[in-house]
């Protein structure tokens, strides 16, 4: 409020608008919020599909080293098989179930004297990619080791 021109008191300004102020800076603001989206999103996908990708190997390991154990397992007791390294190698190749087959290498080693140790080793390639593109590639490798009976 001012004075008034006739001297009889202050003035009655007119109240600003508050709605059409409040509906400005609520566009101005969805626009910026559109903006941060458009800018974070893609880093976030990326790192999203990273993580998966990284569970995706990280579950092939522990398949292949639970299939190396059974296969040393396996190996520990079949000194008197007639065909020791087939039954370890196949109990590998059965244990890694939900592994290409195709991909898997396996190597059985030992004496198969009594005492003697059972050496298996295993390995499976990995890819980690994100949008397609390989990032990291190499071999996913475990070995186990087991007292022949």
């Amino acid at each position: 409020m001012g004075p008034s021109t006739s001297g009889e008191g202050p003035v009655a300004l007119p109240e600003p608008d508050m709605n059409k102020r409040h509906n400005i800076q609520m566009k101005d603001q969805r626009g910026q919020s559109m903006v941060e989206l458009a800018i974070i999103l893609p880093v976030f996908v990326v790192l999203l599909f990273g993580i998966i990708q990284f569970g995706i190997a990280f579950n092939n390991y522990v398949t292949l080293t639970d299939a190396a154990r059974a296969g040393a397992r396996t190996g520990s007791i079949s000194r008197t098989s007639s065909t020791p390294v087939a039954d370890c190698t196949n109990a590998v190749v059965a244990a890694a179930s939900n592994l290409d087959k195709s991909k898997l290498s396996v190597q059985c080693t030992s004496t198969w004297a009594a005492g003697s140790t059972v050496q298996v080793s295993a390995s499976y390639p990995y890819t980690i990619n994100l949008l397609g593109i390989p990032v990291v590639t190499g071999n996913l490798t475990t070995t186990m080791t087991e007292r022949v009976e």
